[in-house]
C-alpha cells in the first residue's frame, strides 16, 4: 500500500449523509483536488486500502464506528497515522473538540459548511502535509548521507586496526589464525553476554562489533619484544615472574595510545588500549601490571583473558602437547573467581561448544 502523491491531490470525505457528502464533494473539486466520498469506516477502510488519500475529511456522528474511534484507528496504524485528518461536526462543545485533537486531528470543520472557510483549511493542511512529506524524504536521503558517511569511518577505523594485527604477526601464521580466533571468539562470548542480566546494560551492539576487531590486538606489545627465550604466549599466566615478558602489556597499551593520537575518535583503537594493557590482570588481583582486581579490570580485558587463554590451551602453548576441549574447560573453570571473572565463565560455559577451534 504505496502513497504515491497525485498531482492533484485527492481527499477521502467519509460521512453518513449524502448531503454532506454532494457539498463537500462539489467544493473539493471546485477548488481543483480530486474527491472521494464514502458514506461508512468500512467504506473508508476499502477506499484507503486501494489507495492512501492526501486528507481525510470524517464526521464525528457516524454509526456502527464513530469518528472518534476510527480516527484512533488511524492514528495508530503506521500507514496512516501521518495523513491529516479534519472532522466534520455540528458539535459546538469544547470538550469534542479537545478529544479530537488529542486523537491526532489536525482541525475542525463546522456544519454547515462556509464554502471560503472549508477550502482555505483544506488547502493549509494539504500544504502542511506536502512539507511534511518532502522533509521526510529529505530526512531519508540526509539519514543515508549520514549513515553511509558513519560506515565510511568506521570500515576506516576498523582498517586501522586489521593493518596493525597482520603487522604484529607477520610470518608467524599460528599467531595470526590464533587472534583471528580471538576477535571471533570474543565476539560470539559477548552476544551471549549481552543476553545476561549482569552484563546487558554493559555489552551494546557497538560494543561488540569493537571488541571482534580490538581484541586482535591484544599482544601488539609483543612486537617489541625478542622472543628469543619464549615460547608462544604461556597460558594460564605462567610467565607471570617474567618481567620482560610482562612488559608486553604497557608496551602495547603505548603502541595504541601513539595510533589513537593520530586517529583521534578511533573506538576500535580506544578500546583495544584497554585490552592490551589489562589482558594480563586477574580477578583475584595477583595479575599484573597493575594488581587490578575484579570488576576494577575493564570488563572487555576480562573477556578477552579468557577467550586468550582458552584458545592458547587448545593450542597447547607453553606444554608438550594440546589439551583436549573438556580439559581446556575444566582448567578455565579451576581458575574462576582467581584468575577470570566467574559471571562471564558461567556464560563461557554455555557458549564453548560453538567457540570457534582451531583448524585440525
Amino acid at each position: 500500500m504505496d502513497n504515491v502523491t497525485f498531482s492533484p491531490p485527492n481527499i477521502l470525505i467519509v460521512d453518513d449523509i449524502n448531503a454532506n457528502l454532494a457539498v463537500l464533494s462539489e467544493l473539493i473539486r471546485k477548488a481543483g483536488y480530486i474527491a472521494r466520498p464514502v458514506t461508512s469506516v468500512r467504506q473508508a477502510v476499502n477506499a484507503i486500502e486501494a489507495l492512501l488519500p492526501n486528507l481525510i475529511l470524517l464526521d464525528i456522528s457516524m454509526p456502527e464506528i464513530d469518528g472518534f474511534v476510527f480516527c484512533s484507528m488511524l492514528k495508530k496504524n503506521a500507514n496512516t497515522r501521518d495523513i491529516p485528518v479534519i472532522f466534520i461536526t455540528a458539535l459546538d462543545s469544547s470538550g469534542d473538540k479537545i478529544k479530537g485533537f488529542q486523537l491526532g486531528a489536525v482541525d475542525y470543520i463546522a456544519k454547515p459548511f462556509d464554502v471560503e472557510e472549508v477550502t482555505m483549511r483544506i488547502n493549509t493542511h494539504l500544504k502542511m502535509y506536502k512539507m511534511q512529506q518532502e522533509l521526510e524524504v529529505y530526512n531519508k536521503k540526509l539519514y543515508k548521507i549520514i549513515n553511509d558517511q558513519i560506515r565510511k569511518i568506521y570500515d576506516g577505523q576498523k582498517n586501522v586496526v586489521e593493518a596493525l594485527a597482520k603487522l604484529y604477526t607477520v610470518g608467524d601464521s599460528e599467531k595470526r589464525t590464533h587472534v583471528e580466533r580471538v576477535g571471533d571468539n570474543c565476539r560470539i562470548l559477548a552476544l551471549s553476554l549481552q543476553l545476561s542480566p549482569k552484563f546487558k546494560e554493559q555489552i551494546t551492539n557497538s560494543f561488540i562489533d569493537v571488541i571482534e576487531q580490538a581484541a586482535m590486538l591484544h599482544d601488539i606489545g609483543m612486537i617489541n619484544i625478542d622472543k628469543k627465550g619464549f615460547t608462544k604466549s604461556f597460558s594460564l599466566r605462567k610467565v607471570e615472574e617474567e618481567a620482560v615478558f610482562q612488559t608486553h602489556t604497557t608496551i602495547g597499551a603505548e603502541i595504541l595510545e601513539e595510533v589513537l593520537s593520530m586517529n583521534t575518535g578511533n573506538e576500535f583503537v580506544r578500546m583495544a588500549i584497554n585490552i592490551a594493557r589489562y589482558h594480563h590482570e586477574r580477578w583475584d588481583g595477583k595479575g599484573f601490571p597493575y594488581g587490578k582486581v575484579g570488576k576494577e579490570i575493564p570488563i572487555c580485558a576480562r573477556i578477552v583473558a579468557i577467550v586468550d587463554d582458552y584458545d592458547a590451551l587448545l593450542l597447547g602453548w607453553g606444554i608438550e602437547k594440546p589439551n583436549t576441549q573438556e580439559e581446556c574447560v575444566d582448567i578455565m573453570n579451576q581458575n574462576s573467581g582467581s584468575l577470570y571473572d566467574p559471571d562471564i565463565i558461567t556464560v563461557f560455559n554455555k557458549v564453548q561448544n560453538q567457540l570457534r577451534k582451531q583448524a585440525t
